[in-house]
């Protein structure tokens, strides 16, 4: 990343979020998606001893890393893994991969029986997860939340000993029926100015923002592509479980969910086309039926993810994910007007870098 863009690289540390360094960062990517990590990867030029010394604070698993762009965050996480090299010529550089802090609950595990027997709103059940994630020492990354709800009540249970992912038993409830979407937003306070990490939820979808965003081609639309995909989709599932035989001399059998079925897809002349999925944590027939009916909500005949390249300016913000952008194309296939709503559920950006422009891919579903 060269000086004269608008982007700054600045490593904190992952608990206090004290500032470590501003350093440069070349051949730098960034993407973000609701309910799944994003990514970054770059590499930090080290062309003296000095530098280099800096550079040698960097810590994988306890630095995080923000992107800054004109004064705002674009994009947080932590640095998971780098590489030292040295070129024939003796030119040395780190290369570093990050992932954004809903990254952290894939390295932790349950390890303290949680049993939420009396129905909870599933957004709390999520904030909860977070807060036992976050109460054991060494364990709080600073992920704050909000007091949202959604009107959806649920139970769960998880168990001492099955070393089960924090972020499998996130998505678990996300994926479900009437399920919900999450996501870390990173971002300052507009009071204090201290940066701030988020936990959003949102049920059935995330939303940002109270007007949609316009974008044209000819204009900020350079390019656009839109997939359909009906080997992702399907008109029938059913979501398979652990066992539920605790007798060893016995045969165990995964519990698996009825076969759900698409009928108005059916009787519309589709085939039948099976979905299935597997979930080794969960042996509750009706919590799997429940994440059955998820999927086939999700991937009903073909996947359809349209996806468009932006080029960033002011009429661009940073907080995406979420937002509503009305989409108005015209071209040979569209000789009348493309004009359609739809909702971004994933960024990957790209800053300018020797004649590239600073564009953003959005990911987008229908709204």
């Amino acid at each position: 990343m060269s000086t004269e863009t608008p982007y700054r690289a600045i490593f904190c540390d992952v608990r206090t979020d004290s500032t470590i360094d501003i350093l440069p960062l070349r051949d730098v990517s960034i993407d973000d998606f609701i309910g799944k990590p994003g990514a970054l990867s770059g590499t930090i030029p080290v062309p003296d001893s000095a530098l280099a010394a800096r550079v040698s604070r960097i810590e994988e698993g306890r630095t995080a890393v923000y992107l800054e762009r004109g004064g705002d965050l674009w994009w947080g996480g932590i640095v998971w893994t780098s590489t030292l090299q040295s070129s024939g010529r003796g030119v040395i550089s780190l290369s570093i991969q990050a992932a954004t802090f809903d990254s952290y609950a894939g390295r932790r595990r349950i390890r303290q029986t949680f049993a939420a027997t009396t129905p909870t709103d599933q957004f709390e059940l999520a904030r909860e997860l977070w807060r036992r994630m976050q109460s054991g020492a060494g364990g709080d990354i600073g992920v704050t939340f909000g007091n949202e709800t959604s009107g959806v009540l649920r139970t769960g249970a998880w168990r001492d000993g099955d070393e089960t992912l924090y972020s499998e038993a996130l998505e678990t409830l996300a994926t479900s029926e009437n399920g919900f979407e999450h996501q870390i937003s990173v971002f300052r306070d507009p009071v204090s100015g201290a940066r701030t990490r988020l936990l959003r939820l949102g049920s059935p979808r995330i939303h940002t923002g109270s007007t949609d965003l316009v974008l044209d081609r000819p204009g900020a639309i350079l390019s656009y592509t839109f997939p359909r995909d009906a080997t992702r989709g399907g008109t029938t599932a059913r979501a398979r479980g652990a066992s539920a035989n605790s007798n060893q001399t016995e045969e165990s059998r995964p519990v698996y969910s009825d076969e759900l079925v698409a009928g108005d897809l059916i009787a519309g002349g589709w085939p039948r086309i099976d979905l299935s999925s597997d979930h080794n944590t969960v042996s509750d027939k009706a919590v799997l039926t429940g994440l059955a009916a998820g999927e086939l909500a999700r991937a009903r005949g073909a996947v359809v993810i349209p996806e468009i390249t932006v080029r960033l300016g002011s009429e661009i913000p940073p907080s995406l994910l979420g937002r509503s952008v009305r989409i108005r194309i015209t071209d040979e296939w569209h000789p009348q007007g493309l004009d359609a709503r739809f909702r971004i559920i994933g960024v990957k950006v790209s800053p300018p870098e020797r004649g590239r422009p600073d564009t953003a891919e959005l990911y987008l579903e229908e709204a």
